[in-house]
């Protein structure tokens, strides 16, 4: 009965996760909550979160509670063509792929942009700026910001391809979500808010050369920084991470 009890409760939160009603880098419910809502024991409680840790969709850390990491997009958003973006080794190559394209709107918009369009990159850029702290708004405002630059291109192309990809494009590892607030916000953070900024600033400059340049370097960077994920390096100094920057 137990078991039963784990599978539906990891299933309500799955689902949740998947809808969207939970996103990436928002706090689960308490235990207590859980178990208020749900009728269960604690013990059913943390069995469903091991569950979900196990098919990668949470992340606990001891003495903040779980959180959501932004989930493979199996049955969501798949990547270009169709594919599943499920592995880390996917979402650098994804990443790969978006430089090729978001280069070339980036530098389309700078030729083209009109000023409405100037004004929305702007409006997403400060949105994201004042994202942080908060990773489920900082994933949201770092997609439109990227959304907004192809929008600004002209071809509706570039505004579907990145739509067909969905937010799920914007990775939320375990580095980025559980990073300490402090480092995170004076370090990371900042870092690609200073990336975003060179984007913009070239793009109102009519510039095509350095609003590609500045989207590729972006992405390039951000790319190293995914890989540093899985090298225990933190991502702007190559040293090793703390248990918390991992």
């Amino acid at each position: 009965m137990s078991r039963n009890l784990t599978a539906d409760l990891a299933a309500d939160l799955r689902m949740r996760i998947v809808d969207g009603v939970i996103q990436p880098g928002d706090k689960l419910p308490s235990e207590n909550a859980l178990i208020s809502e749900f009728g269960v024991s604690r013990t059913v409680v943390r069995s469903a979160l091991t569950r979900l840790q196990a098919e990668g969709l949470v992340e606990t850390e001891r003495g903040r509670g779980s959180f959501v990491l932004t989930p493979p997009p199996e049955g969501l958003q798949p990547g270009p063509g169709g594919r599943a973006v499920a592995t880390l080794e996917d979402r650098v190559q994804l990443l790969e792929f978006r430089m090729g394209v978001e280069s070339e709107a980036a530098a389309l918009a700078a030729l083209h942009r009109s000023e409405r369009q100037l004004q929305a990159v702007r409006k997403a850029l400060s949105d994201f700026t004042a994202s942080a702290g908060h990773p489920a708004h900082a994933l949201k405002a770092d997609f439109e910001f990227h959304q907004a630059v192809a929008a600004a291109s002209g071809n509706p192309f570039y505004s579907s391809c990145l739509a067909s990809l969905g937010p799920t494009m914007i990775a939320m590892p375990r580095a980025r979500l559980l990073a300490d607030a402090e480092h995170y916000a004076s370090g990371h953070f900042n870092q690609v808010v200073h990336e975003h900024e060179s984007v913009v600033t070239a793009i109102a400059d009519g510039d095509p050369a350095s609003a590609a340049a500045a989207i590729r370097t972006h992405l390039a960077n951000s790319r190293r920084r995914l890989r540093a994920v899985t090298t225990g390096s933190r991502p702007d100094t190559g040293r090793p991470a703390t248990e918390q920057v991992p």
